[in-house]
């Protein structure tokens, strides 16, 4: 066995752990929100536009990282010759 066989596990891994902490970042963040929007309503509208900021980062670390698992299956950069 090889490091070649071994880039489907990884490929995996990579895009399973960050759909894990992207879920995991997003769902704290969502909780977070509703508790400071519980105890100040006035503030709810200043701290949305936050959260979907915040939101599209997270995603976007997800995205990044599905990128570069998809370029490792279909060009493998470790394929010797």
């Amino acid at each position: 066995m090889n490091g070649i066989d071994l880039v489907p596990l990884a490929v995996g891994h990579l895009i399973g752990l960050a759909a894990i902490g992207s879920g995991l970042g997003i769902g704290v963040m969502g909780a977070k929100f509703l508790e400071a929007a519980g105890r100040q309503p006035e503030l709810m509208n200043e701290l949305q536009s936050k959260v979907f900021l915040l939101m599209g980062l997270i995603d976007g670390a997800f995205i990044i990282s599905t990128g570069i698992a998809l370029w490792f299956t279909t060009a493998n950069p470790f394929k010797g010759g």
